[in-house]
């Protein structure tokens, strides 16, 4: 018995309307369902919610709570703002560009796209202050597998140094390490 895949990723809200409108109508994400409860299931708690399901492509779930009865969202002010971020993928970087444009028409503030070597992104923000990617996959046969390689070794070496690892060079254009051939 092992992970299957992940069910959904569950976020907090401040308007569910609004996050479904901004999901649906910009994004292109299907509104799938909404759960409502007076009493947390889990604990038996009095704490009504709205539970809202928006379908993220492939199986995967993007969830969010609104909670009128707690206090406003707040976010970790020790983790910087571009760590915590939900990643959605599209299928090229002309549909990255395409999307950028109609966030950017809707009045939204895009960051991008940047270079990755491996895949272009998009940064913006939700209603709820959630930092949004959009990446497009764009890595040249065998760097997947280079990079699934060193892995552990890249790893090891952070853990010792607190440091980028020389692994990672190559894929900033250090000529002194190539990727493996496909």
């Amino acid at each position: 018995m092992g992970i299957q895949r992940i069910h959904h990723v569950a976020y907090r809200c401040r308007d569910a309307r609004e996050t479904v409108q901004f999901y649906r109508d910009l994004l292109g994400m299907e509104f799938q369902l909404a759960i409502a409860e007076d009493r947390v299931p889990s604990t038996g708690a009095p704490d009504p919610y709205m539970h809202i399901f928006l379908d993220a492509g492939q199986g995967n779930v993007l969830a969010f709570f609104e909670l009128p009865n707690s206090p406003p969202m707040g976010r970790d002010q020790n983790t910087p703002e571009w760590v915590q971020h939900i990643a959605l993928e599209v299928e090229s970087v002309d549909e990255l560009i395409a999307m950028q444009r109609k966030l950017e028409d809707a009045g939204i503030d895009v960051l991008g796209p940047v270079d990755h070597t491996i895949f272009q992104s998009i940064y913006f923000f939700d209603p709820n202050g959630h930092r949004i990617e959009l990446a497009a996959n764009t890595a040249r046969p065998g760097m997947h597998a280079e990079l699934k390689r060193v892995a552990e070794e890249m790893l090891d070496e952070w853990s010792r140094t607190k440091q980028a690892p020389r692994h990672a060079a190559w894929m900033h254009g250090d000529a002194d390490f190539k990727p493996l051939d496909p």
